[in-house]
């Protein structure tokens, strides 16, 4: 018999967004990010390094292709990554006057930054569209084609945020050559994650050709640089898209953040993001190897990998107190089960739910004899 007082709701959201590597998006003659309608008013979101380097180029641009536009220049970095950003980006949204279903904001940006704007407009009128333009390599690679937004919140990492998909992600590898080296080594870790955890061709990849992509800053335009990205960003929606909403919570895009949290908000803001998911991936490939996952010589390439693209393997910041915390932190988010991403050889994965305050002992010391300056490994 049917309830009066009690009723069940079920109901799927459709979700569609695009990503698409675009040469040029801010050249004048480029009607990319309007869908080829010129003419259109638009919000466009940056920070203040992006507009230090192209802010002229994107004024440019909006003056000769939009009616109205506003750009609005938020702080720089991480440390800005907090709710008052979000403020300022949603009293931007409603003093433009915004038409919320015609008008998409622009995010030009790091993760950082487009991770705040993507997280206004996902609360903004409970949906307000988004482009995302990606101006990092982790940005490219892995913040803006997952929907994942969300801001810093006391010493948590993204512990404020929302699943909202962009309407669409253009990637423009051009913005790359203004990156410093660090900051390339830092989106190459991302790439590296997916790697090690699905595609061992990716990481033959950057084996043999990561260290010049690196030189390059991605601006050779060679097949091998092409391949490297086209590789990264193909792995990682194959990981998202049947999990979108991580109702799954065995997920491989974890790996390299079960400890890397807990690491870089302690260390910051001296370790990126990038470079704090490294020093995750080197302690659980240490912990692969004491468990017998992967043979030595494998772990050895996986380091000597790490350091030709110019990442981190140990930091103080990588304290046993500090990593057991995380793990348990994170433990508590995964559903009470650690789910932990561990790599098994090169190019696959395996989760485990019982590693040990000891394992992770044995794993930091691992980690210092697999040093590609060592010659010998712990045994």
């Amino acid at each position: 018999m049917n309830s009066l007082s009690n009723w069940t709701v079920s109901a799927q959201q459709h979700v569609e967004y695009r990503v698409e590597i675009v040469d040029g998006v801010f050249d004048r003659d480029n009607l990319a990010l309007v869908d080829g309608e010129a003419g259109a008013r638009r919000l466009i979101v940056t920070d203040a390094v992006i507009d230090d380097l192209y802010g002229d180029r994107i004024r440019a641009w909006a003056e000769a292709n939009l009616s109205e536009h506003r750009l609005l220049v938020l702080p720089h970095g991480e440390t800005n990554k907090s709710w008052d950003s979000v403020d300022t980006v949603l009293e931007t949204i409603d003093s433009f006057k915004l038409d919320r279903r015609r008008e998409p904001v622009i995010a030009v940006g790091g993760g950082v930054l487009t991770d705040i704007v993507g997280f206004a407009c996902s609360i903004y009128r409970r949906n307000t569209p988004f482009i995302r333009v990606p101006t990092t390599l982790i940005g490219l690679v892995d913040a803006s084609v997952g929907v994942k937004t969300g801001v810093n919140f006391r010493a948590g990492k993204n512990k404020i945020g929302t699943y909202f998909a962009a309407s669409r992600s253009l990637l423009d590898t051009s913005f790359l050559a203004s990156l410093n080296d660090r900051h390339v080594s830092n989106g190459l870790a991302e790439i590296l994650k997916i790697a090690l955890i699905k595609d061992s061709v990716l990481f033959e990849l950057l084996a043999g050709h990561g260290a010049a992509a690196l030189a390059s800053r991605f601006q050779a335009q060679t097949s091998q640089e092409r391949a490297i990205i086209g590789h990264a960003i193909a792995g990682m929606l194959e990981e998202l898209e049947p999990n979108l909403w991580e109702h799954k919570l065995e997920r491989l895009v974890d790996y390299g953040h079960t400890f890397s949290p807990t690491i870089e908000m302690r260390a910051l803001p001296e370790l990126l993001h990038g470079e704090a998911v490294c020093l995750d991936m080197a302690l659980t490939t240490a912990i692969s190897l004491n468990r017998g996952h992967m043979m030595t010589s494998q772990a050895r390439r996986i380091f000597a990998v790490m350091k030709s693209l110019g990442l981190p393997t140990e930091h103080p910041a990588m304290e046993l107190g500090a990593l057991a915390n995380a793990l348990e932190d994170t433990t508590r988010h995964r559903g009470g089960l650690q789910r932990l991403p561990l790599p098994y050889g090169i190019g696959s994965a395996t989760f485990a739910n019982d590693v040990t305050t000891s394992e992770i002992a044995e794993a930091l010391e691992t980690i210092k004899a697999l040093s590609p300056e060592n010659a010998k490994v712990a045994a």
